[in-house]
């Protein structure tokens, strides 16, 4: 329903109410034209989000765009000891763990990791722009644009802020937000560099339904998979 549409239908109810006929008869057709150019239309901006199917972000706007999805308003919570029992939430496992941490010795045949500076450029070359910055502020346009010269960069990858997002509404306790890891981007690159020495170092002996740390296997396949078992 565009405003052009909702115009010629009140052209219509108006040209009814008066009583002229031929007024009516050509705010009819006016209508019906409309109405079949604002399908068409509709048709193209849809089509439009699904040309690219490795554009997530697209064929999430053309799904929201279908279903007509529009986002709840999420309230604010004046508690101000939220933040302080939140974080006391998140860190209870920590402050039982009282365990000091070892290092343990590498086995002789064990293989370090290496990482090239080609494929650290290479991944950095690949940031997507649009990926909110994480705790050091540093945009992912930066990183994709400056990628030969923070190759051999070692900024900080441990910081990560966690952000509690409410599984349903309203919230009754703690356990009802879920922690939401903001890690830098850096760090993000980091993970796909050595996710893919995993992937390389995985036998050939696997399961055909394992899709975990599988080159092109994902959360879809296996939901694929089931959904072909069952039927």
């Amino acid at each position: 329903m565009t405003a052009e549409v909702r115009g010629l239908l009140k052209t219509r109810d108006d040209a009814f109410r008066s009583g002229d006929k031929a007024a009516l008869k050509t705010a009819r057709a006016n209508l019906s034209r409309g109405i079949k150019q604002a399908k068409r239309l509709y048709a193209q901006k849809i089509n439009n989000h699904f040309t690219d199917s490795k554009d997530t972000r697209s064929l999430w706007q053309a799904i929201q765009t279908i279903t007509d999805y529009k986002p709840l308003p999420q309230a604010c919570d004046d508690d101000t000891t939220l933040p302080d029992a939140l974080n006391e939430f998140y860190a209870r496992f920590e402050i039982q763990n009282d365990t000091p941490a070892q290092k343990l010795p590498t086995p002789p045949n064990n293989q370090a990791l290496c990482l090239s500076p080609a494929d650290v450029r290479k991944t950095l070359s690949r940031v997507n722009p649009r990926k909110a910055a994480g705790p050091d502020n540093i945009p992912g346009r930066v990183l994709r644009d400056c990628a030969a010269q923070l190759t051999d960069s070692s900024p900080r990858l441990k910081s990560t802020s966690i952000i509690p997002v409410p599984k349903k509404s309203p919230v009754s306790c703690l356990n009802d937000y879920r922690p939401i890891a903001l890690t830098p981007i850096m760090m993000k690159c980091f993970e796909r560099l050595v996710m893919r020495n995993i992937k390389t170092s995985l036998p050939n002996t696997l399961d055909p339904l394992q899709f975990a740390y599988r080159p092109n296997r994902s959360m879809d396949d296996a939901i694929s998979s089931t959904w072909l078992l069952l039927t």
